[in-house]
């Protein structure tokens, strides 16, 4: 069980034992005897209380009493979690979270951009079309900077649908997406932004059918894109290589007046 991450000593517990819990290292189930941990780290019983309250509260410890502390049931923990997700992709590609993602996301984001295009204000608008701006700009540039635009893109879509409830779940979706957009981006290289521009123009028409056809569209994009990526990966035997560049993939955004959608 390996020791990672900064920030001091709590936080050098907390991401240890988060990432040997989510990665099967320690076992559900399994006891944790804070003396023993106190050992592990060269920590005092107080980091590790606190790092055990901070697991907990991501569902992936809990407590009874006369037996004390122990790892939780995987049912139990906050799958969606920031911390969680990044723990998942430490040491290789979640590739069971990546398909569970892709049908997250096709069952979510048409709805909303079909609510997007109904709801949408001027300044949700112009939310969207500087996010669509980013991405373009981004073509050449580093992975980061590509998967920042995109994410920026899918969070103003999420608020222009208008919807608390969903707006409850950005975060959430986003936290994997930025995941997924980084393996794909570093193992394929760039995508083009015509499918995003197709969701904008619809949502600007206000035509909420084609808005969530187009979007559906995007997803199903998405989920052959991570395919591939997983496929790649794979043939390399070896985990995705840092963020370099993303290559311009060489598709052509058609002109707003001459874009073609279908009837909504």
């Amino acid at each position: 069980m390996a020791d990672i991450g900064g920030g001091g000593a709590h936080n050098r517990v907390v991401g240890s034992l988060g990432t040997a819990i989510v990665n099967g290292d320690l076992a559900p189930d399994e006891d944790l005897d804070v003396a023993a941990l106190q050992e592990r780290f060269g920590v005092s019983r107080t980091a590790v209380r606190e790092a055990l309250r901070v697991l907990a509260a991501k569902g992936l410890v809990g407590a009874r009493p006369r037996r004390g502390t122990f790892v939780a049931p995987r049912e139990q923990w906050a799958l969606l979690d920031a911390d969680v997700l990044r723990w998942r992709f430490a040491a290789r590609v979640d590739e069971r979270f990546l398909d569970e993602l892709g049908e997250v996301r096709l069952t979510v984001e048409p709805a909303v951009a079909r609510m997007a295009a109904l709801r949408r204000t001027d300044r949700d608008l112009a939310a969207l079309e500087d996010a669509l701006a980013a991405m373009r700009a981004a073509d050449g540039r580093s992975a980061g900077d590509h998967v920042a635009a995109d994410l920026a893109f899918h969070h103003a879509l999420l608020r222009a649908a208008h919807n608390e409830l969903m707006a409850q779940m950005a975060t959430a979706i986003e936290a994997g997406l930025r995941l997924r957009d980084q393996f794909v981006h570093t193992t394929l290289g760039g995508e083009s932004t015509d499918k995003h521009a197709e969701v904008l123009l619809a949502v600007r028409r206000q035509r909420p059918k084609a808005a969530e056809t187009a979007m559906r569209v995007l997803v199903e994009r998405s989920i052959a894109d991570v395919d591939l990526a997983k496929q790649v990966h794979g043939d390399r035997g070896q985990p995705a290589p840092a963020p370099t560049t993303v290559r311009d993939s060489g598709t052509s955004v058609a002109p707003r007046s001459s874009s073609t959608l279908p009837p909504g």
